[in-house]
């Protein structure tokens, strides 16, 4: 198998060699020392539910990494394969489930779309002559862009055929386990045992050599990028089993993490170095270390943080590596692969026993204390929801709950990665947030086979049970903006709209509620509908943008605040004089603002209210109390006249 384990110095003393092995795995070493600190510093770490969680939350990082490492052996660089794994998926679920595709052939173009994505790729670097960033960055954008169109920006329910790979196996051994096992065997087979393994390693050590030497430079890279685009279509495939559903938005950002991965694992970004066996690990370590800081309830934000120093770290440790001497080298022989085989033995004997010393540390805690509930965020990264965290923290203090808050960064599958933590570690009770209602079913259904109470706030969940719903109405929050804006025109006069991220339920609803609600007045004439992603910035650029071709616009509705403030600075002294604005969610910047009467009106969920009624719902069901399938927290339009009034 190609390797890049480095070659000690004969003769080399205890100490040295004890030195080399562990520059020479680093990764090993680090997920060692990651397991160990996490056995330790958590009692729910340790358990067969929770290390079956690691491997689920894994796998599609683990899928991606190893089709990025054939890219990064060969010295180019693939950003595309989260947008590629989202589109294989939406292709798959759009043929299959609106077209009457038979599955197996559905499954078929899904991969075919990987390969296509792929060839493009490889077809503009080797032939196109453009740098791999350039190249794999547009179809970053190109395939996200196609998985919106082909899905109108909604997910498409999964085939219950294809769904299965999301399952378990004896209702214990979860697939996507064995399907990044499967694919990581291929990987290791390709690099190992084949002519274009071995070309990847020519290509990344030196491409002009490998050219001189008769080898098909261009031809390779066409066929090195098709592999990682199959890889990534594999990986689009697993994560919307997971989810039910193909999300449009699904794998965002994951090519960050699929790097990160091989990177972490030993591979050079400067090429010919890299293992499969390595981006396994890397893929490990960061699925841990998110697992673990769940457990921990580090902040979300400081998790980004952690993340970012340990892929700085692995870095600085190749750095390190190399400049101690260590060469690399590739094909190693049999007695190179027993040793590499002997040292996770190795490793594995020595993690089960320190593992087996500190779990003794909690052996012996008491179980008993404040009841643990479990919320997690669709984002924090928006004020709404800031609201509603703080609403819930000040209850749960009030109650003495031990609240532990996550944020899903609006990413569906890190949001189920975060309930199956809490899940997998007996909390008394979850409040789930759902970044889109369709994506969190399994998770929720998994805790209500648990037995934990599970209350949804501001959205719902779909195909799942919940115990109690506790949300206002967006879409009836939406023709009350339409009614607002019209009314304070007079029934005549043209207007934008501000539409949310394309994807999420929470945009869809809320310009269902606008068109409803603009149905009754004829007069208003919609001038234009963008979106700008509930950000103030791209609120600020689309207003912008629209104002050059609509200079006549009398009116705004944003689907949040946000966006809202962002329309208002591009409007400047026109907002709230010859242009009013309409809002929505009454965060306390946008509450400012209707003082101010730049913003005409927001139409305000009181935030707080939700997070507070969510923890009081919360300890009532895991206490076994009655609790109301739904409470509806009633939405108001907040003016200038009414705003001193309002509390949120």
């Amino acid at each position: 198998m190609a390797t890049d384990t480095l070659k000690g110095t004969t003769g080399a003393s205890g100490a040295s060699g004890i030195r080399r092995l562990l520059l020479d795995n680093g990764a090993l070493t680090a997920l060692i020392v990651l397991v160990v600190a996490m056995s330790a510093l958590s009692g729910d770490f340790l358990t067969t539910d929770n290390l079956l969680n690691v491997g689920v939350q894994a796998a599609v990082t683990a899928i991606l990494a190893f089709g990025v490492t054939f890219v990064i052996v060969s010295a180019g660089i693939d950003l595309s394969v989260g947008s590629v794994a989202a589109l294989s998926a939406t292709v798959l679920a759009w043929s299959a489930t609106q077209h009457g595709v038979p599955v197996v052939l559905a499954v078929v173009l899904a991969i075919a779309t990987g390969i296509a994505a792929g060839l493009v790729n490889g077809f503009l670097i080797a032939y196109g002559k453009l740098p791999p960033f350039i190249a794999t960055l547009a179809m970053l954008s190109v395939a996200r862009g196609l998985s919106l169109v082909i899905s109108q920006g909604s997910p498409i329910a999964f085939p219950d055929s294809v769904s299965h790979l999301g399952d378990t196996l004896g209702g214990w051994l979860p697939v996507p386990v064995l399907v990044m096992i499967v694919m990581g065997l291929i990987a290791a087979f390709v690099l190992g045992r084949t002519y274009i393994g071995r070309s990847m390693y020519a290509i990344g050590g030196n491409e002009e050599a490998a050219r001189l030497s008769g080898l098909r430079v261009s031809k390779q890279k066409l066929a090195i990028y098709a592999l990682s685009g199959v890889f990534a279509a594999a990986a689009g495939i697993v994560l919307a089993s997971r989810l039910s559903s193909a999300q449009p938005q699904a794998a965002d950002g994951y090519e960050l993490d699929a790097i990160a991965a091989v990177v972490i694992g030993g591979a050079s970004l400067a090429g010919g170095t890299g293992k499969a066996s390595g981006t396994l690990i890397g893929a490990l370590i960061l699925a841990v270390l998110r697992n673990g800081l769940n457990l921990l309830s580090v902040s979300a934000f400081w998790q980004q943080v952690v993340i970012g120093v340990v892929i700085a770290l692995a870095v600085l440790l190749d750095t390190v590596r190399r400049k101690a001497g260590a060469t690399p080298v590739s094909g190693a022989s049999g007695g190179g692969r027993g040793k590499q085989a002997t040292t996770y033995a190795l490793a594995a004997v020595v993690t089960v026993a320190i593992v087996g010393a500190t779990s003794f540390l909690h052996n012996d805690s008491s179980t008993a204390g404040k009841p643990k509930v479990g919320l997690s965020l669709s984002t924090l990264n928006n004020p709404f929801f800031v609201q509603i965290r703080s609403g819930a923290q000040a209850e749960a203090k009030k109650l003495g709950l031990d609240l532990t808050v996550t944020d899903a960064q609006n990413d569906a599958s890190q949001q189920a990665n975060q309930l199956q933590n809490f899940t997998s570690s007996g909390y008394g009770a979850i409040i789930v947030n759902p970044v889109d209602s369709d994506a969190a079913s399994n998770s929720v259904k998994a805790a209500d086979k648990a037995k934990i109470p599970v209350i949804a706030v501001d959205r719902g969940v779909n195909k799942a049970a919940v115990d109690t719903l506790v949300a206002s109405d967006n879409i009836a929050g939406g023709e009350l903006a339409a009614k607002t804006i019209a009314e304070k025109l007079g029934g005549t006069g043209k207007i934008v709209i501000l539409q949310g991220q394309a994807g999420t339920s929470a945009a869809r609803e809320r310009a269902e509620g606008f068109a409803k609600g603009l149905k009754a007045y004829p007069g208003i004439q919609v001038l234009a509908q963008q979106p700008a992603d509930f950000d103030r910035t791209k609120g600020l650029d689309v207003m912008s943008n629209l104002l050059q071709a609509h200079p006549d616009v009398q009116g705004v509705i944003a689907a949040n605040d946000e966006m809202a403030l962002g329309a208002i600075k591009a409007l400047g002294s026109k907002a709230g004089k010859s242009v009013s604005v309409v809002g929505f969610d009454g965060t306390p910047d946008g509450l400012t603002a209707v003082k101010q009467g730049t913003l005409y009106a927001s139409v305000a969920q009181q935030p707080s209210q939700l997070g507070k009624i969510a923890v009081d719902n919360a300890l009532r069901a895991a206490q076994g109390k009655k609790v109301e399938s739904t409470v509806k927290v009633p939405v108001k339009v907040v003016t200038k006249e009414n705003v001193a009034g309002f509390t949120g």
